[in-house]
């Protein structure tokens, strides 16, 4: 056999159709997706609380306002609804001005800050970019402030105004940003990726568990009606889910030791998530049967980005964002985020993701019903415990 003939084998044909294909999907949805960051950072919505009376918080208040590169500025808020906000990861940074800071500062009293508070249990650009532009702004207000503060000081000493401003850089810094991180991770990448990791494992199980399951599914055809056999694949896909689900949060805990009061909640997360993403994806292979892999590929490289996981829905080109209402990834790794690391409770994105599911398997009892016809529902015998008549040409 010639090197142009075992070319010409449909093994050899597809591998190279899908290193082609594959290119194609992957460079064309990670580029251009990831190309939001850092444009799209202005996207995201802060919150800047001012509950001092003075001129120096108001001045404060206004020149954040005014400088920092965000569109969305919260500041009609509380600072306790603003923190609330922040939990949710509604808001991406809430800035709090205390009472008092003005009469602080023009004092000199080291006591003066101001609060940045940071939700770690997100997504890990938002949180990063958040520390980056704190810090760019208490170097400012540092440099600002503590010179302004200085020359007051000197100035109620009766020390001249040519002598303050020279000895005001001797004075220590009266400003201090005060940091607050809440829901903090602890240190290593592997619980910062551990949502979007656990929710991958499920979904690419669920994938190929699909078309496996779908395929024998249709070779089963004759020997049960097709009522039977959608019964038997979904009782199958349920203890895959199990079996897989408690080989999952074994290796976590072996590896990340969360804490066991989040073992079943974990546990329970990842069988829904098997499920609610094998139906997700069995869509295509019902309609296509293998084929529906081809459909299923971008469809789970669309959600590796739109899971929330590396950036915020806020952040997301349009159809990364469409894709996260629908997509189950992006529940999963948002229940992940607030059951394993967040205060909030997990209740909405596992109530969504299983609104999820349960679309997309009536949607798959709807191919099931009116595409897959078996002998069994063609033929007379309404008991599904006798043999199927043997089909002839």
């Amino acid at each position: 056999m010639k090197f142009s003939q075992f070319l010409k084998n449909k093994g050899a044909i597809a591998a190279i159709f899908m290193g082609i294909l594959y290119a194609i999907f992957m460079l064309g949805i990670f580029l251009p997706g990831y190309s939001a960051i850092p444009g799209n950072v202005d996207q995201l919505k802060v919150a800047i609380i001012n509950d001092d009376g003075g001129e120096v918080g108001s001045a404060i208040a206004d020149q954040l306002s005014e400088n920092l590169p965000f569109q969305d500025i919260e500041t009609d808020l509380t600072n306790k609804e603003a923190l609330k906000d922040l939990e949710k990861n509604d808001l991406a940074l809430v800035v709090h001005i205390p009472e008092n800071f003005s009469e602080n500062v023009q004092s000199g009293e080291t006591s003066s800050s101001i609060d940045f508070t940071i939700n770690e249990a997100g997504a890990t650009t938002v949180s990063s970019t958040m520390s980056q532009v704190v810090g760019q702004i208490n170097d400012q207000l540092s440099a600002q402030f503590s010179k302004q503060t200085a020359e007051g000081v000197l100035m109620n000493f009766h020390v001249p105004e040519n002598q303050a401003a020279a000895l005001s850089d001797k004075i220590e810094t009266a400003y201090q940003g005060n940091i607050v991180t809440i829901n903090e991770m602890p240190d290593g990448m592997n619980n910062n990726m551990l949502p979007m990791f656990l929710t991958m494992a499920g979904y690419v199980g669920a994938m190929i568990g699909a078309m496996q399951l779908v395929g024998a599914f249709k070779e089963s055809k004759g020997k049960a009606s097709r009522t039977r056999l959608f019964l038997y694949v979904q009782l199958t896909a349920l203890m895959i889910a199990v079996l897989g689900g408690l080989v999952a949060t074994g290796i976590v805990y072996l590896v990340n030791d969360p804490g066991g009061d989040v073992y079943f909640g974990m546990l329970g997360q990842q069988i829904l998530n098997y499920m609610v993403c094998f139906n997700f994806t069995a869509i295509f292979i019902f309609l296509l049967g293998q084929g529906g892999m081809l459909l299923n590929l971008p469809v789970l490289l669309t959600q590796t980005l739109a899971n929330g996981a590396t950036i915020s829905r806020d952040m997301m080109y349009a159809p990364y964002e469409w894709m996260s209402h629908i997509s189950p990834m992006y529940y999963s790794v948002q229940a992940y985020f607030a059951n394993l690391f967040g205060s909030t409770s997990p209740s909405p994105f596992i109530w969504s993701m299983a609104a999820v599911g349960a679309a997309a398997m009536l949607i798959n009892i709807i191919i099931v019903a009116f595409l897959h016809k078996t002998k069994a529902d063609e033929g007379t015998n309404a008991d599904e415990g006798t043999e199927v008549i043997k089909a002839t040409v």
